[in-house]
This record gives structure tokens, sequence and C-alpha cells, in this order.
């Protein structure tokens, strides 16, 4: 690699500062496009935990009584 100098002058022969910008700026706008995550498997995960623990109580008040 040429030797490059940074913002204020400083020698950088890696070229590093450079290379570090270059990714950051070429990943910004895939970042910013990524809609959130949708809520339907959340939901159906708590619904499942629910049901389980619904079941569990269920099983456990007829053994004990």
């Amino acid at each position: 690699m040429a030797n490059t100098q940074g913002p204020q002058g400083n020698h950088d022969p890696a070229g590093s500062t450079q290379m570090f910008r270059a990714f950051v700026d070429e990943g910004a706008p895939q970042a910013a496009r990524q809609a959130p995550a949708p809520a339907g498997p959340r939901i159906g995960l708590i619904v499942g935990v629910v049901a389980a623990v619904v079941i569990v109580a269920a099983v456990a008040w007829l053994a004990l009584s």
C-alpha cells in the first residue's frame, strides 16, 4: 500500500484509517434499509410458554388432589 496521510496530517503507513472509513461508509446505507423484526414469532413463543405453564399447573393440581 502507498503511504497515506490522515486528516490531521498524521502518518498512516497501512492506510487503515482510509480503509475503515470506506468500510463504514459502505455499510451505512445497508444497515439503514433493514426493517425491524416482525413480532409474530415472539408472540407465538410467549403463547407457547404460557400454554406449557398452564398444562403443567393442571397436571400438578390433578396429581395433588
